[in-house]
């Protein structure tokens, strides 16, 4: 796939309201149709899962109940406009649904290989990840919500850490 437009992904928590219940979400706030794969670490080692298809401007809970890990990792394709979000922590993929346990030696195993982008949660028991194309006005960075499907952040209380930004990586498939 070759990315025609530069592609950002903003991550952001979700604070839990006392009645929400704890989540990993994704919310496409770009115009374009994504593919969504997600990879975790639990007791019985890494496992990758795929393909949650969000339409633009939709959100999507990806893993439902508390997170059982600090550490999660998002790979997405941008179906429309081409490009991807993705980053360097490699696992296992396939071109349908899938769970696929452990990250070694996708290609033997017939699998295909993706760089994902890791997203720190700070162990918190719920969290959102937002993804944004460069060409929004005001393209988010790391910011916290009270609600994840609100549209913009609370009372303007960045979270702790930096902001996170992923650039697409053209790719040949």
């Amino acid at each position: 796939m070759i990315g025609r437009h530069a592609l950002i992904a903003g991550i952001a928590l979700a604070a839990l309201a006392s009645t929400a219940a704890a989540d990993f979400r994704l919310c496409n706030n770009t115009g374009s149709r994504v593919g969504v794969a997600v990879g975790y670490k639990d007791n019985d080692g890494w496992t990758t899962e795929g393909w949650w298809n969000l339409s633009a401007r939709t959100c999507e809970t990806l893993l439902r109940g508390g997170l059982v890990a600090r550490f999660y990792y998002i790979y997405a394709i941008d179906y429309d406009r081409g490009g991807e979000w993705a980053g360097r922590a490699y696992m296992c993929t396939r071109d349908k649904e899938f769970t696929i346990r452990g990250i070694e030696d996708c290609l033997a195993r017939g699998l295909e290989r993706a760089g994902f982008f890791e997203v720190d949660t700070g162990e918190q028991r719920s969290w959102t990840v937002q993804l944004t194309d460069s060409t929004d006005q005001a393209p988010r960075s790391l910011e916290q919500y009270n609600n994840p499907m609100m549209p913009g952040p609370t009372g303007g209380r960045p979270a702790p850490g930096p902001p996170a930004a992923f650039s697409p990586r053209s790719q040949s498939r």
